[in-house]
């Protein structure tokens, strides 16, 4: 058989891929005895930081949770913080054993940053009503129950969560309201305290006796029991208006007692009043009529 001229034989050809394949077996037996003890110490270096990481992030995280539910933290909250510290810790501990191979991370913790920054800008709205929501679980400005005025809505709390507050209005609406609505405004609770001033006023005519009403406002106070000691009970004249005079009541009750007292007081003082031949006027207009002649 002929070759032409420069053309490796078949025997040749097979005799360089083994001188290749020794070369190359060869090298990286050097390199192992030159390099291995340095890479597998790095590698058992590597492994060593990350199960310490591990470690020291599962038991941070137990101790979040335990000092948080100790202190009466929300539950949803006290498990998201407590994986938000695990997987912050062991994102660093995964770029330290990257880092142990010479790799540099630098750029990767860049590049991170950037991915960051740049679905925080897309999500803004949705973190500001995180943030909000760890805010409100944190200070408790209200909890489930409480009866609320915040972000335009009244009504009861049915439900606090990371994103948004579910309440139930006086007419049994359920309406969802994004946390940053209600952190971003003022917030009444209605329940904030134990005890309340119920203020009330009740009218009388011009001709009936000031205080004989005053008398029969404040008897009626002092023996409802729901009415507290104290502070003590304020029955006052506080307006001379255009129909009636007007006369202010504020006794002081627990919370829970506020609208029961208020409805069964109007009820009891209109008995008691017509009882005593006391007037409660309605609004009048006078009207004179001046006759001309022709």
């Amino acid at each position: 058989m002929m070759y032409f001229l420069g053309q490796a034989t078949p025997t040749e050809a097979a005799q360089g891929t083994l001188n290749d394949a020794t070369g190359f077996t060869a090298a990286a037996l050097d390199f192992l005895k030159d390099q291995g003890p340095h890479y597998a110490l790095q590698l058992i270096m590597a492994i060593v930081i990350l199960l310490i990481g591990r470690i020291i992030a599962g038991s941070l995280r137990n101790v979040i949770k335990k000092l948080m539910t100790k202190n009466g933290v929300d539950p949803s909250l006290t498990g998201f913080v407590g994986s938000l510290v695990y997987f912050a810790i062991m994102a660093f501990t995964i770029i330290a054993v990257i880092g142990r191979f010479g790799v540099q991370t630098a750029g990767f913790v860049a590049i991170l940053g950037a991915a960051g920054f740049a679905i925080g800008m897309a999500l803004q709205g949705t973190l500001a009503n995180f943030a909000s929501g760890v805010m409100l679980l944190l200070f408790r400005p209200f909890k489930t129950g409480d009866f609320i005025d915040a972000g335009g809505v009244v009504g009861v709390v049915k439900d606090i969560q990371i994103f948004s507050t579910t309440i139930a209005t006086g007419d049994n609406i359920r309406v969802t309201v994004p946390n940053g609505q209600l952190y971003g405004g003022v917030i009444k609770n209605y329940n904030g305290y134990d005890t309340r001033r119920v203020d009330m006023v009740m009218g009388i005519g011009y001709g009936s006796d000031i205080n004989k009403a005053m008398e029969i406002i404040t008897d009626l106070l002092e023996k409802d029991t729901r009415v507290l000691k104290e502070p003590g009970i304020t029955v006052a004249v506080g307006e001379l208006a255009d129909s009636s005079v007007n006369i202010k009541v504020r006794p002081w009750v627990n919370a829970s007692d506020y609208w029961g007292l208020h409805g069964d007081f109007h009820k009891s003082c209109k008995e008691a009043f017509d009882a005593a031949g006391i007037d409660i006027p309605y609004p009048q207009t006078v009207v004179h009529m001046e006759k001309t002649e022709g």
